[in-house]
């Protein structure tokens, strides 16, 4: 008989596994905790690893920057006669801030070590210019002497106009691209001086005399210069480079304006050996003038602000030269007799007259956003922009005559008002304030897309057409009134003062009418923080037309060189901060995206 085996032989084992599986579960778990712990921490390495990235690559696009912020103030800092006295012509780096596009090979330095992506701001008007601009507007004063003494605008004095005008225009074309500062550029510039001066003193011809003659001449001989000057720079860039680069750029625009003045020069010729009687002699200017025309942008781009600014000293010059005749034609009687109260109020009215239409000038160098600006929206709009800008100028000179003739016959005490100079006031305030208002719609408008501030827009919008429509038919009913009709136009031109009075209402009614939309917006919203929250949308005569991409891809480079410079360098940006003429105006609201190499 078998004996059993004793009862704790197969128990024991067991509870001496048990320590050992609970031994076994415990290292494990500590095991996974530590794999885990493990895990999380890589993950934290992984993710400040990446954080790190982003700082690098932040501080090397930041060093990036402001290594080009140093370059560009250094080349806008050197001195004139670095590089050589004579050297050849440099793009600006100003010219290609809003293409993305720099200077690459070829005999150019202009923009060395500089990304023209961020340029820093020059003087956008040299001495040089603001001599050319004094000189010019010394021209146009001559065409309005003409024009007070013939009492009317006729072709000749329209063609003597356009064509000083096309010179400045050409100086100023040229000096938004390249460089001006070296010697044979101010020699240049100074040639052009003598010919505007030469051409004015002859303003006083018909195209049947030998002062046409001159004219033509003088605008020969600066087509001849430009095209001297533009061979000069495909000769320079003549290797030209890759396609759709600068250098092909430069080189088909130095082609292209080449070409353009040796056809004006041989139109200019043939015109001159006409004979004075010959019919053909108007349509001489008429074919010069033609040729001088073009779409903006076409081959090139140029300095946008520089050329923003050229425009509005030119016009503000203007206005001084008219406030200036007018104390020049009342001098002679304030050398004998003390001046009244009347005649201290008849200046001032014509002062306060001249204070409002600057008031109620367009100044877009920041007034409008790049975006929304006719010249980088559409190029016949920019065309357009350019002849509203010629019209301008020259009611401008019209309404300053027209106070020359009302000032001799105020302090002369006539009896009657001279209709001369009621048709010259009248008419030219009438065409001024209609040429401001077509400048003005020539640019893109943006609205806010939430319906009731949207239909407040469009009634502010709204009442200053109907105002301006106002004022122009007004003063041009008081233009077309004879001095035999009656009624309420002749009402308000029974004297000079009177009449210097309801043209300066007027013109007052219509400069708070222009802050209408403004005066909305600040209602609206408090800030342009609060302004950028809402979507817009365009607005205006030419929204209607496709916006051409390459100019709206310019337009948004220029946004954003302005943006980083605000960002980097507050002193800088504090100045192209005011850019923006409406808080609507912003890209972010537009949510475009930028490309990289814009």
């Amino acid at each position: 008989m078998m004996s059993s085996p004793p009862p704790n032989v197969t128990t024991q084992p067991l509870k001496d596994a048990q320590p050992l599986q609970e031994g076994e579960q415990a290292e494990q778990d500590e095991v996974t905790n530590l794999k885990a712990a493990i895990q999380r921490e890589k993950a934290a390495k992984r993710k400040m690893y990446g954080y790190l990235v982003k700082i690098a690559d932040e501080l090397k696009t930041l060093r990036k920057e402001s290594e080009q912020l140093i370059h560009a103030a250094e080349y806008a800092r050197r001195a004139w006669y670095e590089g050589g006295m004579w050297r050849g012509p440099n793009v600006l780096p100003g010219a290609y801030a809003g293409s993305g596009a720099g200077p690459e090979g070829g005999r150019n330095d202009a923009a060395d070590g500089i990304s023209p992506a961020l340029s820093v701001p020059q003087a956008p008007v040299s001495l040089s210019d603001l001599f050319l601009d004094l000189v010019t507007v010394t021209a146009f004063s001559r065409v309005g002497s003409a024009i007070q003494e013939r009492g009317t605008v006729d072709a000749p004095i329209l063609a003597y106009f356009a064509v000083f005008w096309q010179i400045w225009s050409k100086e100023a074309s040229y000096s938004t691209r390249f460089d001006t500062s070296d010697i044979s550029s101010h020699i240049e510039t100074l040639l052009a001086c003598f010919a505007l001066l030469a051409g004015s003193l002859s303003a006083f011809s018909d195209f049947h005399s030998a002062g046409s003659d001159r004219i033509m001449g003088v605008a020969g001989f600066v087509a001849l210069l430009h095209m001297a000057l533009h061979a000069r720079v495909w000769y320079w860039f003549q290797e030209g480079g890759d396609v759709n680069s600068v250098n092909w750029s430069v080189k088909r625009y130095a082609v292209f304006t080449t070409l353009m003045n040796v056809l004006e020069a041989i139109n200019w010729a043939v015109g001159i050996a006409l004979p004075l009687e010959s019919s053909w002699r108007g349509w001489v200017f008429l074919l010069g003038i033609l040729l001088n025309m073009r779409l903006p942008r076409g081959f090139m781009p140029n300095d946008f602000h520089a050329a923003c600014s050229k425009r509005g000293v030119l016009f503000i010059l203007l206005l001084g030269f008219n406030l200036q005749s007018i104390l020049v034609v009342a001098s002679p009687y304030f050398n004998y007799w003390d001046p009244t109260i009347d005649q201290y109020t008849f200046v001032f009215l014509a002062c306060f007259l001249m204070f409002m239409i600057k008031l109620l000038y367009v100044d877009d160098t920041y007034s409008v956003a790049p975006q929304d600006h006719a010249l980088l929206y559409n190029r016949l709009a920019g065309f357009f922009f350019h002849l509203g800008n010629f019209a301008l100028l020259l009611f401008t000179t019209v309404l300053g005559s027209g106070l020359n003739l009302l000032t001799q016959s105020f302090l002369a005490a006539a009896a009657a008002l001279p209709s001369d100079a009621k048709n010259l006031v009248c008419g030219g305030f009438s065409a001024t304030i209609l040429s401001i208002t077509f400048i003005k719609s020539m640019h893109i408008r943006r609205v806010p897309t939430d319906p009731k501030h949207q239909s407040m827009f469009y009634t502010a919008y709204f009442t200053q057409f109907v105002v301006v429509i106002t004022a122009v038919y007004v003063s041009a009913r008081m233009y077309m009134t004879t001095d035999t009709q009656g009624g309420l136009a002749a009402l308000l031109m029974r004297n000079e003062i009177e009449m210097l009075g309801v043209l300066v209402g007027f013109s007052v009614v219509l400069v708070f009418m222009s802050w209408l939309d403004e005066a909305i917006e600040l209602r609206l919203y408090s800030d342009a923080a609060e302004a950028e929250q809402y979507r817009v949308q365009p607005f205006g005569f030419w929204a209607c037309f496709k916006h051409e991409e390459p100019l709206q891809l310019e337009a948004m480079a220029l946004e954003r060189n302005r943006s980083l410079l605000a960002q980097r360098s507050p002193l800088l940006g504090s100045s192209m901060f005011l850019s923006s003429g409406s808080m609507y105006n912003s890209f972010a609201n537009l949510n475009l995206h930028v490309p990289e190499g814009v």
